[in-house]
């Protein structure tokens, strides 16, 4: 039985008898990829300011903000102006100063009947969270690898789609609890025209929040644990048919008579048998799909509600933690010979020269890498020279190399690595800090396929809280890059960086040329090295944005 309010606007399932309110707010999960986030020209960037406005940010008087979303990969809205491009918001904080996930993502799940609009009300929602980072995860993409006969029966319009047998949901319920711990995932593309999942899958990872959307949404009791958020999509029947027909006709190449024949046998029964039951399950039904504007706008409510509970910091609490104590030892400070102090003098003098300093600064990046690189684990191996001879060497002990460098001064050690590292791959961190929260941020990255099995030197030109190293390092975990395998690489760190990283992943090898005592008030190194971004690129930094190190 359920509530109305406002005539038909809202349905509240009401609890039945007995049940408990813990039952009510299961967990939360994760889609295909919709990546979202806020314009940095927004005044407000409160999440609990969102029902202080007079107006629903649904109603259609309103223009969205423009959103760019994503597929496979990550691809953040930009700000670009005539010097340079902004990444206009950035994902927090989801660990805490342990480097173990505390935020874990928002799930909310959207089930209906085929084609009753629960896309277009997923859309409608990213639309209005205005909060970055938002994942799309779409039921359609969990169908099963038919058996040939069943391609055959399919082929005919003999297979119903619509029955929870045609679902893997063994796969997708590990999905989905892996997304909603911040892991990378990967995620089977379905073909519906050879009704077939392609070779290539798509890669995604975590997000704030994450819209599950599928006609079985809420078939599975394992699922429904996942979801925080359960949304039925209520759409009368002649409608969804209507739509039904025109989607597979036009966009899946099917005939007017199967899709007929295929609703009658398989869809409508499905819907009434398996579907429509769920409804009792729902915390809101939405009549009337993404035109319900009011019931949109509750639902964005609650979800910025339940958000703000979950807010984090880190930054000041690295600067708290961890002080006194001896230096960590998995850290490796480059030996101080009169060559390397010298050049220290050098890139550390404010009066420098840019041309100096660049030309200094990489003559320390290839000593620090030749000197990370003895760390790798090697095997012995035999090779034969030119004089028939055998010689009793040695190999790296494993697949490969992969370079990271956290954007943008992590970048300019890029070069040192391919000169020492031949056909290296490479992947980017872009992580700022917000100028408001002074919280560091995930804008953008871009990492080689199958990092999993790497080691990975993470660069990056200084760490001084930690507090960028720390949310690059969960980054490549949440890729499942193995802990011990990852090497931190920087020209110059701060004692309480050392300690904030080696404290968070203490099989993480940190490797530098100095250690400086002291940070600030404005968390920069003491007696430091300056910004070494602007110095190495001649730049200033923007009046909005700050490298998070």
């Amino acid at each position: 039985m359920a509530m109305k309010m406002n005539q038909n606007d809202v349905q509240m399932p009401q609890k039945e008898d007995g049940e408990k309110e813990e039952d009510r707010s299961m967990s939360r999960s994760d889609r295909s990829v919709q990546v979202k986030r806020k314009s940095s020209g927004s005044g407000d960037d409160s999440l609990g300011s969102l029902p202080k406005h007079p107006r629903c940010p649904l109603t259609p008087s309103l223009s969205p903000r423009k959103r760019t979303t994503s597929q496979s990969k990550t691809e953040p809205p930009l700000l670009r102006t005539n010097k340079r491009t902004i990444y206009t918001a950035g994902r927090p904080p989801w660990y805490n100063v342990t480097g173990t996930t505390f935020k874990e993502a928002f799930v909310i799940g959207l089930c209906g009947g085929s084609a009753s609009g629960k896309t277009t009300v997923a859309n409608k929602i990213i639309e209005a969270l205005d909060v970055p980072w938002v994942v799309l995860l779409s039921m359609d993409s969990f169908y099963k690898v038919l058996t040939k006969d069943e391609q055959e029966l399919a082929a005919k319009n003999e297979y119903n789609f619509d029955h929870p047998e045609a679902f893997d949901f063994e796969l997708l319920v590990t999905v989905l609890r892996k997304l909603k711990k911040g892991k990378s995932i990967k995620v089977p593309v379905y073909d519906f025209t050879s009704h077939c999942r392609r070779k290539e899958w798509k890669t995604v990872y975590g997000a704030n929040v994450v819209i599950f959307e599928g006609i079985l949404a809420f078939a599975n009791k394992e699922l429904l644990k996942l979801l925080d958020m359960k949304v039925f999509v209520d759409t009368d029947s002649d409608i969804r048919l209507v739509r039904r027909l025109k989607r597979d006709i036009s966009d899946r190449g099917r005939d007017i008579n199967g899709v007929i024949k295929q609703y009658n046998k398989f869809v409508k029964p499905s819907f009434e048998q398996y579907i429509e039951p769920t409804v009792q399950v729902a915390d809101i039904v939405v009549p009337r799909g993404g035109e319900n504007f009011v019931a949109l706008d509750l639902i964005v409510q609650h979800v910025h509600s339940q958000l703000e509970k979950r807010e984090i910091t880190v930054r000041s609490a690295l600067a708290s933690a961890h002080q006194g104590q001896p230096l960590p030892k998995t850290l490796s400070v480059l030996e101080s010979t009169p060559q390397v102090r010298g050049m220290h003098t050098i890139i550390r003098n404010k009066d420098t020269n840019r041309d100096e300093f660049i030309f200094y600064s990489k003559r320390l990046m290839r000593l620090l890498i030749e000197h990370a690189l003895s760390f790798l684990p090697l095997k012995p191996v035999q090779v034969e020279t030119p004089q028939g001879s055998i010689y009793e060497g040695k190999r790296l002990s494993g697949k490969r190399i992969t370079g990271v460098s956290i954007l943008r001064a992590g970048e300019t050690m890029e070069q040192a690595l391919m000169h020492v590292c031949k056909d290296i791959r490479l992947g980017k961190i872009l992580i700022q800090t917000n100028h408001d929260t002074g919280e560091p941020e995930l804008h953008y990255l871009r990492l080689p396929k199958d990092i999993s099995e790497d080691y990975v030197i993470l660069m990056d030109s200084t760490v001084s809280t930690g507090a960028a190293a720390l949310m690059a390092v969960r980054v490549l975990l949440d890729h499942d890059v193995q802990e011990d395998k990852i090497f931190l690489l920087s020209l110059l760190m701060a004692e309480m960086g050392v300690h904030s990283v080696a404290y968070a992943f203490p099989k993480v090898r940190i490797i530098t040329t100095a250690v400086d005592k002291k940070v600030n008030n404005e968390f920069h190194i003491i007696p430091g090295i300056g910004n070494f971004g602007d110095r190495y690129f001649g730049t200033d930094t923007p009046s909005d944005w700050t490298e998070s190190d």
